[in-house]
């Protein structure tokens, strides 16, 4: 009973890991870039690198305060890409 519980909670966290919105062909295009797109700091030097996916493009920033302040305002960074 306790394993097909953890089981079953493991593939959700699985499958909800792996859902992303994608653009029209299903594949979500890579980054091209080996810098922030906020802030212009290179990949790495503040730490881990922070990925999302949006609107089917992947996106990396240098910190989670970057990740903020993509999301207050994307159509400000996505001109970048």
């Amino acid at each position: 009973m306790k394993a097909s519980l953890l089981l079953a909670a493991a593939l959700g966290l699985l499958l909800s890991a792996c859902t992303t919105t994608n653009g029209p062909s299903g594949a979500t295009r890579p980054y091209p870039k080996t810098t922030c797109l906020v802030s212009g700091n290179a990949l790495g030097s503040m730490g881990p690198v922070v990925t999302r996916v949006h609107q089917g493009q992947e996106l990396k920033f240098c910190c989670p305060p970057c990740v903020k302040k993509f999301d207050a305002n994307p159509a400000k960074y996505l001109g970048k890409l």
